[in-house]
């Protein structure tokens, strides 16, 4: 059988390409290696808790076009993100607003949580930061450097914070308000009934294959259709003939817990060095429901190697320049490279859905 398209990957990108060519009256045909639709957003129940399999995810945009994209396909609830940080056993509000302030130093005012701050970047003297620990501390000072960023910030990345680019914290939230709500965007919640319903909607009338390995049938896949969209990761399209892009993975402890309530919060941080795991994160607070048990997941960053499952892309300079050099392989394809891994680029939600569909806008059809 023939297809107009051929879709590698069954998550956000492809999906949403999936709906707007069928949608165009085009036969697209969608396969993934997992056993699932949904990427990385992929939701599972248990026992009525949508439980976030790769991680929590929260959908936040101030893009009115997508959350009413969005919103015409499933209902979404009015979760707002408020994580907490645990250092040392004492819980402390995030993002860093004049709660946290409180909390670190008993100051009230605005004035009085920007003359503490001041007073504790001064040991910079002036100097441009260089790296990731005085591009924090220029931002909040020592206090909070040291309780709430570097233990945390060196697990997830595997480094020591004098060796990590500033950057990586350049836009780190600070409010002079007492305001835990973590994301500035206008509109933001999840999917009630979890992620999986939402690209659930997006495949409808679509036809999907799972446990299909690209790479294994790819000649026999790219003979199916007329047009190939690839969202896999780039180098692997390529054979890795010019090397491998490094990542950050993670790995997932989840655990059932016969009691209503474990942390009473979606998202708990732990960012002392010393405790292995990231944060914790209880599934029922995402989407609420009244259940006896509960799910929570420890996160464990950890260095991606082959078979793991390629979370974060290191953009440092080394990693974006053999990217460039794919990139440049990919433009001689008759292929659309699309999503977090074909374009070697962390994206948030709405930002992949915005991609997509200029995507399909671009083919004129």
């Amino acid at each position: 059988m023939k297809y107009d398209y051929l879709i590698v990957g069954a998550g956000l990108f492809g999906s949403v390409c999936a709906k707007e060519l069928t949608a165009k009256g085009k036969k697209v045909l969608v396969v993934d290696k997992r056993s699932h639709i949904g990427g990385n957003i992929y939701t599972e129940d248990n026992d009525g808790i949508q439980v976030h399999k790769y991680g929590a995810h929260i959908f936040h945009t101030n893009d009115k076009e997508i959350w009413d994209y969005v919103n015409a396909l499933v209902d979404f609830n009015r979760f707002t993100n408020s994580p907490l940080a645990n250092y040392e056993g004492r819980l402390y509000n995030l993002p860093f607003n004049m709660n946290t302030f409180y909390q670190l130093w008993g100051t009230k005012t605005p004035q009085e949580a920007k003359d503490k701050i001041l007073e504790q970047t001064k040991e910079l003297d002036g100097k441009p930061p260089q790296n990731l620990e005085e591009q924090a501390i220029s931002l909040v000072g020592r206090d909070i450097y040291e309780k709430l960023i570097k233990g945390y910030t060196e697990k997830q990345w595997g480094r020591d914070c004098k060796d990590l680019p500033a950057f990586i914290i350049r836009r780190l939230p600070v409010r002079f308000t007492y305001d835990n709500n973590y994301f500035s965007d206008k509109y933001q919640g999840v999917p009630v009934g979890g992620y999986t319903k939402l690209v659930e909607r997006m495949l409808a009338g679509v036809e999907v294959k799972l446990n299909v390995d690209f790479f294994v049938q790819k000649e026999k896949l790219m003979k199916l259709a007329d047009n190939v969209i690839y969202t896999g990761p780039i180098d692997e399209y390529f054979n890795n003939k010019l090397g491998k892009l490094e990542y950050r993975s993670l790995q997932f402890k989840t655990k059932v817990l016969q009691e209503e309530n474990f942390q009473g919060n979606a998202v708990v941080n732990y960012t002392e060095r010393e405790i292995p795991f990231t944060r914790i994160i209880e599934h029922k607070h995402f989407d609420p429901v009244d259940t006896k048990h509960t799910v929570i997941t420890e996160e464990y960053p950890s260095e991606w190697k082959e078979g793991d499952e390629p979370y974060y892309p290191i953009n440092d300079d080394k990693n974006m320049q053999l990217y460039k050099q794919y990139r440049e392989l990919a433009k001689a394809e008759k292929v659309i490279f699309g999503g977090r891994l074909a374009e070697y680029k962390y994206y948030d939600m709405h930002q992949v859905i915005r991609s997509a569909l200029n995507e399909i806008s671009k083919l004129g059809l």
